[in-house]
């Protein structure tokens, strides 16, 4: 797994700034004030980090934003990054600047000075985000990440509440070195050993092999996988750190470990990006990290489930009708529609095993939501209000765009089959939302379910402000806050 950049707090020394070697960073609010560690900065400078702040160039700059003043007089360091953000900075504002550092480190020891600020710790969250990097199958030598020192006027309290945020960014690392593995590597033999040795932070991880999921009746999850080599699963963890008789939540991921379409094969081009397509169980296993890792006070099960969709002689064909574990019929019109099959069957198992107080199911599902929404926002679809809002207001809370769609039985009308209780897809009108109409049929009634499509933010083509370029982890922060909001007390 990636090691995370080292970052430790200490008091505010300002005779130590003078012999800092690699990067020291201020940070600096609109009003241009400069607290005791800038102020001291600019003395060792001759004034130059005022001359700066007074200019145009800083007053250009966005919260969160930084330019580095290279190779100053009179310290050590190598740059002084000058960062813009007040002195009450909103979250996002913070974990900007952090990762703002992150980018520019290439390598070098930090000490940045924090001072009094009330976001040192997301200063600090926002710089082990961005300092990620997955460079597993690299050649030459890696550039190792330098020692982050955060000066801060009380370090104990800072460290306390940074805690909880590094096994949270375990979470987020876990769940993109995963979504970033090829699938050579990533089988469903090995994505499921990956998840079982988290037994060792005290999750109970069981593994469902194809024999039992063929007596359980999940025939759509296993026609997914017919012509792969590598067996079906379904994992399930769980983390009960809640009260005994509490019902759990359940998560329930799409952990298709590579997609070719199937019979129904993909175009060539982009085809190797579907090594994401287990996305939505990455995920899912990120959070059951991170619950572990903090000994969150919920009772939480997470269930993937694991397959490959290949072209053989025993995958299924267009035409064919499976039988889900409801006991629902599906007429297969696109075998490229697999990853509603699979989670058809991992949803009503979660339910009939587990009876959860309320279900998120995750999937890099459509591309119709990529067409919709960008990589900006993940698709958020529910059948209950409440839920749904307390989500949204998770996800706005830790800044992971999420944008509510529309369900509606007139939707039902595109999935209606002549000859089975219901078609896998819907045509293309609507596509990320017959999708969603096709899962609602597998929750029962009463359950609050949110479904999440997350093709779009999963791995998007470009980087994102906490994350270089590959998979982002979108949701593990998420997840995790709507636990402790609503699951947790």
């Amino acid at each position: 797994m990636t090691t995370p950049v080292a970052i430790t707090f200490a008091e505010t020394d300002l005779d130590a700034i003078a012999s800092a070697t690699g990067r020291v960073a201020v940070f600096v609010g609109a009003d241009g004030k400069l607290d005791p560690g800038a102020r001291r900065v600019n003395r060792l400078l001759k004034g130059a980090l005022a001359r700066f702040v007074e200019s145009d160039a800083f007053a250009k700059l966005k919260p969160g934003d930084m330019t580095p003043l290279s190779w100053p007089a009179n310290v050590a360091a190598a740059s002084v990054d000058v960062v813009r953000l007040d002195r009450r900075p909103t979250m996002e504002e913070a974990r900007k600047a952090g990762a703002a550092l992150a980018r520019a480190q290439g390598g070098a020891d930090i000490l940045a000075l924090a001072g009094a600020n009330p976001r040192a710790a997301d200063i600090a969250f926002g710089l082990a985000l961005r300092a990620y990097e997955f460079r597993a199958y690299k050649g030459g030598e890696p550039t190792l990440p330098g020692q982050v020192r955060v000066m801060v006027s009380k370090p104990e309290q800072v460290a306390a509440e940074a805690g909880p945020m590094a096994a949270r960014a375990e979470g987020v690392f876990f769940t993109r070195d995963l979504v970033n593995e090829p699938a050579n590597v990533l089988t469903t033999d090995d994505f499921a050993a990956r998840l079982a040795a988290m037994q060792e932070l005290g999750l109970d991880v069981e593994i469902l092999e194809e024999d039992e999921l063929e007596k359980l009746g999940m025939r759509t999850l296993l026609a997914v996988g017919r012509g792969s080599e590598s067996p079906s699963k379904v994992v399930v963890m769980r983390w009960m750190g809640g009260k005994k008789d509490d019902a759990p939540l359940a998560l329930v991921g799409k952990g298709v470990v590579f997609d070719t379409g199937g019979i129904s094969i993909k175009p060539a081009q982009g085809m190797e990006d579907m090594t994401m397509d287990m996305g939505g169980a990455g995920v899912v296993a990120g959070v059951m990290r991170t619950l572990a890792l903090r000994k969150a006070k919920a009772n939480v099960v997470g269930l993937v489930g694991l397959v490959e969709n290949m072209p053989d002689g025993r995958a299924q064909r267009p035409g064919d009708i499976v039988k889900t574990m409801k006991g629902d019929t599906v007429e297969v019109i696109n075998t490229d529609a697999e990853g509603r099959l699979v989670l058809a069957d991992v949803l009503w198992y979660a339910q009939e095993k587990y009876e959860p107080a309320a279900m998120v199911d995750l999937a890099t599902l459509t591309g119709a939501i990529i067409i919709g929404l960008g990589h900006q926002n993940a698709g958020v679809f529910s059948n209950d209000d409440r839920f749904c809002a307390d989500f949204m207001k998770a996800a706005a809370a830790e800044g992971e765009g999420a944008w509510r769609m529309p369900l509606g039985e007139a939707y039902d009308r595109q999935l209606k089959s002549p000859i089975a209780d219901m078609k896998n897809v819907g045509g293309r009108p609507g596509g990320s939302i017959t999708a969603a109409q096709f899962l609602q049929r597998f929750v029962k009634e009463g359950c609050p379910w949110i479904h999440l499509d997350i093709a779009g933010v999963a791995r998007p083509p470009e980087e994102t402000p906490l994350a270089p370029k590959g998979a982002t982890g979108w949701g593990v922060l998420a997840l995790d806050r709507l636990v402790a909001d609503r699951f947790e007390g």
